[in-house]
């Protein structure tokens, strides 16, 4: 029977991070600051790995070699897990930074995935902001300069940022993540990033962490952007469950979840033969019930649901991400 795969993640302690996602999330990764938690990922740069069942203590990229039908008959999913899912703690600035497209992965980093990524705000301080395109129009000679003289900031586009917003950052364009978010991410499988501007700042051994100018800048879109629009919602009912629509693209599809079952409802849920489906527990708590067992899930819990997966019924009061492949 293919059951859903309850994930414990990788941690990350990038020098901008704090620590909600071990104190709101109850994640107890022993690292200072948490900047991220890898979700769901098979990337090696940082796994995520089974918890309980028949596969306990696995990786999840392990349990798909061995079981690639687990990821449907999606063509997009037939290279290995697609997506990586991840928190994200901003308690200071992100660096500016770009992600290279599949083409220019490919030609430029032995055929890695670029990088295409979706952003669902959890919380945001009163006033967090983010970085998302350009202002204006620039060549790279101008932006190589601005990056020299420390003027780069004045080609940025700067967004205000609130809870429950969405962003869609197609890879290309120019992008931070401001301080005082904490963020859901979904994103192609990669970790090609490059560094624009990084605020002059230093590591944790007094060193300035390493740029990537000339690839950002063979990377970007140089024009100006428009001002991200949050995209029409629509939240459509059933009993115990709204859902709506968030991001759909050409590399993964999200909705949001609210179960609220009463004592008699249920919420039942499966994924069917096309794609994996993955549950992100964003808020609240509740239990999920498969295969004649029942197992609690909390905020911050994250389920990888296989391609034809057995029938699940979920209960509670709870805000979920239902990502697919």
């Amino acid at each position: 029977m293919r059951e859903p795969i309850f994930l414990r993640p990788t941690g990350k302690d990038y020098l901008w991070g704090g620590s909600r996602i071990n104190d709101e999330f109850a994640k107890n990764i022993a690292l200072e600051p948490l900047a991220e938690t890898w979700e769901c990922s098979t990337h090696p740069d940082g796994p995520s790995f089974a918890v309980g069942g028949e596969f306990d203590a696995l990786s999840l990229g392990n349990i798909l070699k061995a079981h690639p039908e687990y990821l449907g008959t999606h063509p997009a999913n037939g290279d290995g897990l697609p997506i990586l899912i991840k928190f994200i703690d901003a308690k200071k600035d992100l660096s500016v930074q770009v992600h290279p497209t599949d083409e220019y992965a490919a030609a430029h980093e032995n055929g890695q995935r670029g990088k295409t990524e979706m952003w669902y705000v959890l919380d945001a301080a009163k006033d967090a902001k983010l970085v998302y395109g350009l202002s204006r129009d620039v060549t790279s000679e101008v932006l190589r300069r601005s990056i020299e003289n420390g003027t780069v900031e004045t080609y940025l586009q700067t967004i205000p940022v609130a809870k429950n917003d969405v962003f869609f950052i197609e890879a290309g364009t120019i992008h931070a993540i401001g301080a005082g978010a904490l963020i859901a991410e979904i994103q192609e499988s990669s970790n090609l990033t490059y560094r624009l501007y990084d605020y002059d700042r230093v590591d944790k051994d007094g060193k300035k962490r390493p740029l990537h100018i000339e690839k950002a800048l063979a990377a970007a879109n140089l024009g100006s952007s428009a001002e991200p629009a949050q995209p029409m919602r629509v939240l459509r009912y059933q009993p115990g469950c709204a859902r709506e629509l968030l991001c759909r693209c050409r590399y993964f599809e999200v909705y949001r979840m609210l179960v609220n079952t009463q004592r008699r409802q249920k919420v039942t849920f499966r994924a069917d033969s096309v794609s994996f489906r993955v549950l992100l527990c964003v808020d609240g708590c509740g239990t999920v019930s498969f295969g004649g067992r029942t197992r609690n899930i909390y905020k911050g819990d994250c389920l990888f649901v296989p391609a034809d997966s057995v029938e699940m019924n979920l209960h509670g009061q709870l805000q979920l991400l239902d990502i697919r492949g």
